[in-house]
Formats: C-alpha cells, structure tokens, sequence
C-alpha cells in the first residue's frame, strides 16, 4: 500500500485547489460546459451542476484523511466520465475555422495523468517505477 508523503500533501493541495475551482465554476458559471456536453447526457444543466458538486465535494473529500482514498477514486472515475465531453469540445472546435487546436490534442492526452495525479495525491496509487523495498 502506498505511503503519504510531503510531496503528496503538495500535490493533494494543488489537484484539490484545481478541482474545487472547477466545481465552483461548474456551479456558478455551466454555460460553457453545456455547450460542450453530448447530446446524449439526459439533463445536461443538471448533470453539470451535479458534476460541479461532484468535484467540490471530491476536493474536500481529499483534503480528510477519512475520505482521501474514496475522494480520489470518485474524482478520478468523474474525470475518466467527462472525457466525452472533451471530445465532444474537440468535435465542436473543429467545424470552427477559427478554434485553437493546439488546445485540444494538449488537453485530451493530459487527462491520463491527471487521472493519475488525483490517485497518487489520494494515495490509491504509487509511483509506476518505484522499486519494492
């Protein structure tokens, strides 16, 4: 089982702040996530202010020793859940003649360690090349 450490304080910090600001921002400003989400999520202005409380609640789930763990497998299944809608962003973008791209083919791949990060910050996970002691 992994360890905590102070690099995962730091890092349960950072991913915490980045995910209870985006729920605050789902929460006080949905306009552009419903733009982005699929025509096939039913209820679009609810499943996006449910995804904002989702990551608000995950962010301080984090920041408890009681919750971290269930904190960080919620926040990372939530994260792998609205990938869709990223690429759904990305399709939308591409009918436009003046999106940016770039935007797009940084953002998707980097959902991977950012699904990571959030597990190791919880301490679900550890380094994938740490040695066994």
């Amino acid at each position: 089982m992994p360890t905590d450490s102070r690099g995962r304080l730091v890092g349960r910090a950072v991913i915490g702040i980045f995910y209870l600001a985006a729920g605050i921002f789902h929460l006080a400003a949905p306009a552009p996530f419903l733009t982005i989400t699929p025509a096939w999520v039913p209820y679009p202005a609810a499943i996006v202010a449910l995804t904002g409380v989702a990551e608000v609640a995950g962010a301080i789930g984090l920041w408890t020793g009681r919750w971290r763990r269930a904190a960080a497998v919620g926040l990372a299944l939530y994260a792998l859940a609205v990938w869709p809608a990223n690429f759904n962003h990305m399709l939308i973008d591409m009918a436009r003649p003046d999106a940016n791209m770039l935007y797009h083919y940084i953002r998707l791949p980097l959902q991977i360690p950012l699904i990571w990060w959030t597990l190791w910050a919880g301490v679900v996970v550890d380094w994938p090349w740490r040695g066994r002691a």
